[in-house]
């Protein structure tokens, strides 16, 4: 093999000129210890919050550097992205003064559209899928001549992410694991190369969505799916970079997958304990800790919350989720008679306990009971599921059949 062959494709050197070129320009975001988190994992954590840079996305660092990197008089750039690195590529490039192109699948929402759009992005929908964006995205680098940028599978993105690592060592020096979201690879990438590089031995693990395991396969040679509706859409990738999979192949230690469940509890808990707003992909680090707790026991760990942009509708639902799996919100399903008085006399059992009731539903055509028999469903709100469980025992206390109705 030659030498060249032997060359990495990304070095410190590298990663640390691009933190140089990129540094004036972007937000050198916190790099803080969470008491409460290390207390509930059993872990030594620190977080890097990059859901502070302007586009509330760590994709900024990445493509600035290539940005700046660019030739005089290039004439435009063009890039495929649904989600963060759309927006980093066209603030910095309506920045520089390059003409940005974007080409998007025609479902993106359009809060993301015009995000884009604000940042002076030329905006093109093309496609049902990111493949189908991806390959327009192409014909029209070649159609007017510009130069494609791609999301992670690039030397330059690869030196941008990794200054990430940079900062975290520099502010918080005793950290010994990365912990690090796996999509394309960029990102994990050049944080290895961090680690591989410093002054003492850094582990790195990366984490990939359960339902999108598209680097865990192609590193350990397994066929799982890589579907589904999953929280964690900025690390959704079917097909990871070549060059991100040798550099992950030779730098990562290990890479594990996290549930759904986890990600939702992981982006409540960051709303709940450190006020802050991360999507999903963004908190998969932290849904490693709380989903595999021994493997990351007593190690000083870096996560990084490499992203903010979640719909607010969904941040809704992910909050109210977890407020109904730990037993503050609730819904009970209570068979009555349907007879004057049943409600009142079951509503005094809640007034008993100190329970909130926040919704009613009376159903009595669409139920498999007797004429005279109903079902009622009530949304109700307590202190914790200690509470939650007295209040159930009450109710059938008082001679009533009442089932909780569970999430999956």
């Amino acid at each position: 093999m030659t030498e060249l062959a032997l060359s990495p494709a990304v070095t410190i050197d590298d990663i640390r000129a691009a933190h140089a070129r990129i540094a004036p320009a972007i937000v050198r975001t916190p790099t803080l210890f969470s008491r409460t988190l290390s207390e509930l994992t059993g872990a030594k954590v620190y977080l890097k919050f990059e859901n502070h840079q302007f586009t509330a996305a760590y994709k900024e660092r990445g493509a600035l550097n290539t940005l700046l990197q660019l030739p005089a008089g290039t004439p435009g750039v063009i890039a495929a992205s649904a989600g963060n690195h759309a927006q980093g590529l066209a603030y910095h490039a309506h920045r520089l003064g390059v003409p940005a192109t974007i080409v998007m699948p025609r479902p993106t929402p359009i809060v993301k559209v015009t995000q884009t759009q604000g940042h002076g992005a030329r905006v093109i929908l093309h496609g049902e899928t990111f493949d189908d964006a991806y390959a327009h995205a192409r014909e029209v680098e070649r159609a007017e001549g510009l130069t494609f940028v791609h999301p992670f599978d690039d030397a330059r993105i690869v030196a941008g992410q990794g200054t990430t690592a940079i900062e975290m060592l520099e502010d918080a020096p005793d950290i010994d694991m990365f912990v690090t979201p796996i999509g394309g690879g960029g990102l994990i990438s050049g944080m290895a190369t961090v680690a591989r590089s410093w002054g003492h031995p850094i582990a790195v693990v990366g984490v990939e969505a359960e339902l999108f395991p598209s680097m865990y396969n192609r590193i350990n040679g397994t066929q799982m799916a890589c579907a589904g509706d999953t929280l964690a859409e900025g690390i959704a990738v079917k097909e990871p970079g070549q060059l991100t999979a040798r550099m992950v192949s030779e730098l990562v230690d290990e890479i594990v997958l996290v549930s759904e469940r986890s990600l939702e509890k992981a982006v409540s808990l960051l709303v709940q304990i450190e006020k802050t707003v991360v999507e999903g992909a963004g908190a998969a680090g932290l849904a490693a800790l709380i989903e595999h707790p021994a493997r990351f026991a007593g190690r000083t760990v870096g996560l990084v919350l490499c992203g903010g942009n979640i719909d607010t509708r969904l941040l809704a639902n992910v909050l109210l989720r977890d407020l109904a799996r730990s037993g503050r919100l609730a819904r009970l399903r209570v068979r009555l008679q349907d007879q004057p008085g049943a409600l009142f006399k079951l509503f005094r059992i809640f007034d008993e306990e100190r329970v909130n009731i926040m919704e009613v539903y009376h159903q009595r055509v669409f139920t498999t009971l007797p004429a005279k028999g109903l079902i009622t469903e009530i949304e109700c709100e307590t202190r914790d599921r200690a509470h939650l469980d007295r209040l159930i025992e009450a109710v059938r206390a008082g001679g009533y059949e009442a089932n909780l109705i569970e999430l999956g």
